[in-house]
């Protein structure tokens, strides 16, 4: 069911060591606390019975865009690596799932959701409805069960990955499976 790979397994016993030598001088070495593996999103998949790979990756809060930083330090193609919004679909929360390189249309988002207009959600507010930092947030295991829009041109592809509860932490997933763990609608949504 779940795995982490090699690329980003972390070994909870033991920190990592990593290099910050931009802070603090060439060649200086400071641990970094190990990741969980474990978040409500990683409960849920594994309560759905939903097969799983986790990946950890360098979180950049920095970066012009975290979905296509993601994918970069994956080594994943943006087509496949899935960003998690959160929206007002007439005043009411709900959630976008598209791929990183795309852009949301509100108008298609409306339409799929058979509302009259949709908003992004204010970052402090999206923190507040999912329970998850932004940068983090996954569409599994929220606060609340919210209506889920997944970009349907994801079908295409047998595996993608999408966010799983923490910064730096995705899982990689059949997109199907994230249609029946979420009963989510999927239509054509990005610009």
């Amino acid at each position: 069911m779940c795995s982490t790979s090699k690329r980003g397994a972390v070994n909870i016993f033991a920190p990592a060591v990593v290099s910050l030598g931009h802070l603090f001088g060439a060649g200086e070495r400071r641990y970094k606390p190990a990741m969980s593996q474990t978040t409500r999103a990683t409960q849920f998949l594994k309560q759905q019975g939903i097969a799983f790979t986790l990946h950890s990756y360098d979180y950049d809060p920095h970066a012009d865009s975290i979905g296509l930083a993601a994918a970069a330090a994956l080594g994943a193609p943006p087509g496949r690596v899935l960003k998690t919004l959160m929206v007002l679909a007439d005043g009411k929360p709900a959630c976008a799932v598209i791929p990183s390189d795309c852009e949301l249309s509100m108008k298609k988002l409306a339409a799929a959701l058979g509302c009259k207009a949709a908003t992004m959600m204010k970052p402090d507010e999206a923190e507040r409805v999912t329970g998850y930092h932004v940068g983090g947030i996954s569409p599994f295991g929220q606060k609340k069960r919210l209506t889920v829009v997944l970009e349907q041109a994801a079908l295409a592809h047998a595996e993608v990955y999408l966010n799983s509860g923490q910064r730096g932490l995705q899982a990689q997933i059949a997109p199907g499976d994230i249609v029946r763990a979420l009963n989510a609608i999927t239509a054509a949504i990005t610009a």
